[in-house]
């Protein structure tokens, strides 16, 4: 019995190292950031076993073999339409900052999307209004209604706009909505999204996730983006959810999340319906050809003066797509940089790009909100801190909610407005939205809002802020260990 128990013990030592040996080889061998290789060599090496099972389960982005070949196909279809957009684009570069111009080459090449000319920008920085609007453009639809969100819960308008898109599907109005599966987990398995599809509008559950689909994808890649579009004419995004502050998340303790959103009219609609369709056809696996209303699809009229590049980032697209922009965005400043983000976890290519700008003399100012719904995030986010401080960023903190939007502004000249955080999740693994827009008019309205969130926040003291105790120290370093797998 000895000699067995001993042979069990033996193999299972054996197999045990020949796994943390295969991984960590793989992991090297894959060339990440070296944060977050190290993060996950500690994992494996630290776990017995169940290091190896987090790796297979979390460490690589797969999509699957069927949704990855979709992805593929559909970048060439973007890719295609992109060549016939470009002839269609006319910005004045003469007339905008020069800093802008390699951000958009990049971009460019990238994502072969160009800047779109002639938009008008409506800035929305109140839930109620963006409700107010629109529930307005839903019940004047005359073709088609386009929604997707990471997360949609019932409550208080977000009712009135299930209603209203009912209503819509009614007369005729083409409905489609995309939902993340773990974001709008509970809005799925309720029964309102079969009363909406029994009134003709399509509901479809984006990326899946099930105990029996961890074995063949990573379940926590996720569909972040926040978008509306209504007949070509009008379209939404920004980092609204389809929720209502006043219901959603209230025992939380973080009060009522604050999000902003902007309103668009003009060709940058083209694109946005471009990035969904890219989404609706790698759920559905269905041809564009298809949908009914392809006709109006691409037709969006010229309605304001403002140059507006949007980024579709997320797995299938180019590795490092999003996190190399911010990195030029950041090292583009020159006397200005406000960020707003509710999850900050950059890494250290954009924790030493912040503090360059500050020691080269440029106005480093990033909002958080005081509380997060996050603990982990709270943590490493204030790791981090104490360096940004002493580089001479301003941090500070909004005590009116949790600070959900996620803005940028550069000089008062250009600004990024979206659903990206300035976290290892929104540059690696997320699906997200990013509006470039080179233009100041806006970007001035955009700031205005950025100083209306700093009155409503408080700067974080160095000389305090060294004073917290040993067990906070351990607790922010701890959560800082998993920072890059955030």
């Amino acid at each position: 019995m000895e000699h067995v128990s001993w042979i069990m013990t033996s193999l299972l030592f054996i197999a045990d190292f020949a796994i943390r040996v295969g991984l960590s080889l793989r992991v090297i061998m894959r060339k990440r950031a070296a944060s977050v290789s190290l993060a996950w060599l500690v994992v494996i090496l630290l776990l017995p076993f169940a290091g190896a099972l987090i790796y297979l389960l979390f460490g690589e982005n797969r999509l699957g073999d069927n949704r990855a070949k979709r992805a593929a196909a559909n970048i060439t279809f973007l890719a295609q339409w992109a060549d016939k957009l470009k002839q269609r684009s006319n910005v004045d570069w003469e007339k905008i900052n020069p800093e802008c111009l390699p951000i958009h080459s990049l971009i460019d090449s990238i994502f072969q999307i160009p800047a779109m000319q002639d938009n008008d920008l409506q800035l929305i920085d109140e839930s109620n209004l963006f409700f107010n609007n629109l529930l307005d453009d839903i019940h004047h639809a005359g073709t088609f209604c386009y929604l997707q969100f990471y997360i949609m819960s019932e409550g208080g308008y977000v009712d009135k706009v299930i209603d209203s898109l009912i209503q819509a599907a009614s007369r005729g109005v083409s409905c489609r909505l995309l939902l993340d599966s773990i974001g709008s987990k509970k809005f799925l398995a309720g029964p309102v999204p079969d009363r909406m599809r029994a009134a003709g509008i399509e509901v479809i559950e984006v990326l899946p996730a099930g105990i029996f689909r961890y074995l063949f994808v990573r379940v926590d890649l996720r569909n972040h983006r926040k978008m509306i579009i209504i007949d070509s004419e009008i379209a939404y995004t920004g980092s609204q959810n389809l929720v209502d502050p006043r219901y959603f998340k209230q025992e939380s303790g973080v009060g009522q999340w604050k999000d902003s959103m902007v309103r668009i009219r003009g060709p940058l609609i083209e694109v946005m319906i471009a990035a969904f369709l890219y989404d609706w056809t790698l759920e559905t696996g269905v041809s564009i050809d298809t949908l009914i209303e392809k006709n109006v699809l691409f037709s969006p009229k010229s309605a304001g003066k403002a140059a507006v590049q949007l980024v579709p980032s997320g797995p299938g697209f180019q590795d490092n797509a999003i996190h190399d922009l911010l990195l030029t965005t950041i090292y583009a400043a020159r006397t200005e940089l406000i960020l707003t983000t509710p999850y900050f976890v950059p890494d250290n290519a954009i924790l030493s790009a912040l503090k360059s700008a500050a020691g080269r003399g440029v106005n480093v100012t990033v909002i958080v909100p005081e509380k997060n719904d996050s603990k982990l995030v709270h943590y490493a986010s204030r790791a981090m801190f104490e360096e940004l401080i002493r580089a001479g960023v301003h941090i500070m903190l909004f005590t009116e909610g949790l600070l959900h939007s996620k803005t940028i502004t550069v000089d008062n000249d250009f600004c990024l407005f979206g659903s990206v955080n300035l976290d290892m999740r929104s540059f690696w693994l997320n699906f997200e939205l990013t509006l470039f827009i080179y233009d100041q008019e806006f970007t001035a309205r955009l700031r205005d809002l950025q100083q209306q969130y700093i009155r409503g926040a408080y700067p974080l003291d160095y000389e305090t802020y060294q004073q917290r105790s040993f067990g906070q120290r351990f607790k922010e370093n701890t959560a800082l260990l998993v920072g890059p797998l955030l």
